[in-house]
């Protein structure tokens, strides 16, 4: 049995031996041959093999080392993007995790000699930020991947659609409360100790309670028939005996008018649902689930005197595409910015479409342009008007 045959204990020894990182000096990258001592790397240097490595790189240099240096340092930044990602690392832990393989560029074959040079060109071409401390040199990866770049800007959009109106109404709020305290300046508060009298009299404080005011009842406005408006009418005839004639018929027709006003937009409302194809709309319920909940979507079809519609879901991402049926009292309207495109769902200009015109965040309504003859639809309720998307 020969004494480097398999099973041997020379054997076994140089593949131990194998196995571990030996000294960089006594590594030829040309070809990627490592000796484990000074002998035997200057036996390699004499041989046939290396010399003829030597005449190819002798022939065309600059392109070797510009091969292997741009392969040391993609090595070393693909190792610094998936394990570390973009946190701040020591240089150095990076390096020696990278020479771990057996198999990496050896950094005497690269244009840089030292690790701090490597680094140093890092921060100059702008791949990662570099800072130099007391430990040494840190690096953080600047992660310019275009999908990397797309979720991001998909997550900004996706969080700029799901502020609603109840978010931008807290701003205005603050605002305007910042605004009135820079106003009104810091207050100070002086505050001054009891004091006792001298002649020992029990203090007496004199608590002025202002009465309850009086609750008036509301009356309940509820739909009438036209027999109902003439009894009303003629009531409010009998009443007002001690006006003039013009002053009670002026009093009269505005009752009407204000009756028909109300019992159409009533009827609308009661006859028919505001739900309608292409709106687009907002769940408010959570007895669909936690994921459902201010989910947004789009009204594919309708139902039962669209008061029931089929929603195809489009935000958030866990639930895009999902396609639920779901009655409009769990839906409320969406306002978009505005000369966004909308929808009028019920009143008067039921079933116009046109832009925002402008909004009036502080008594919940918008102004509306219609398409058809350019008309300004002014403050009418959010729960009126809807994006409309088809």
């Amino acid at each position: 049995m020969g004494k480097h045959e398999v099973g041997t204990p020379k054997y076994i020894a140089n593949k131990i031996k194998a196995k571990g990182l030996q000294k960089l000096r006594w590594y030829c990258q040309m070809c990627q041959k490592q000796c484990r001592d000074e002998n035997g790397f200057k036996c390699h240097t004499m041989s046939e093999s290396h010399h003829r490595q030597l005449l190819l790189f002798a022939d065309n240099a600059s392109r070797y080392m510009d091969q292997f240096s741009k392969e040391f340092s993609h090595g070393y930044l693909n190792l610094l993007k998936r394990q570390f990602g973009t946190r701040r690392v020591p240089a150095n832990r990076v390096y020696q995790e990278y020479i771990s393989d057996r198999g990496h560029i050896h950094m005497n074959a690269t244009i840089w000699l030292t690790l701090t040079a490597f680094v140093k060109w890092l921060g100059r071409t702008g791949q990662c930020v570099v800072d130099e401390t007391e430990k040494g040199w840190y690096v953080t990866y600047i992660d310019r991947d275009p999908e990397t770049l797309a979720a991001q800007e998909r997550k900004a959009k996706k969080q700029k659609m799901d502020k609603d109106d109840e978010e931008r109404m807290m701003e205005f709020i603050e605002k305007q409360v910042e605004k009135g305290q820079e106003a009104s300046g810091p207050s100070e508060t002086v505050k001054e100790p009891l004091v006792r009298p001298e002649d020992d009299t029990p203090l007496v404080l004199n608590i002025k309670l202002n009465k309850k005011p009086k609750v008036l009842p509301i009356i309940k406005q509820e739909k009438i028939d036209r027999s109902s408006i003439s009894e009303s009418t003629s009531t409010i005839s009998i009443k007002s005996e001690k006006l003039s004639e013009d002053e009670t018929d002026t009093g009269t027709s505005l009752v009407k008018s204000e009756k028909r006003k109300y019992e159409h937009d009533d009827r609308d409302k009661d006859e028919e649902g505001w739900l309608r194809e292409g709106l687009m709309v907002k769940i408010i319920t959570k007895t669909l689930g936690t994921k459902y909940y201010k989910s947004k979507g789009v009204v594919q079809s309708t139902e039962k005197s669209k008061f029931v519609g089929k929603v195809k879901l489009k935000s958030p991402e866990e639930v895009e595409s999902h396609v639920i049926k779901i009655d409009q009292e769990h839906l409320e309207t969406v306002i978009p910015a505005i000369g966004k495109e909308v929808m009028i769902l019920w009143g008067r200009h039921k079933g116009m479409s046109g832009v925002v015109h402008k909004l009036h965040i502080e008594d919940y309504s918008i102004d509306i342009k219609l398409e058809r003859d350019g008309t300004v639809v002014r403050k009418l309720p959010y729960e009126q008007v809807c994006k409309f998307v088809m």
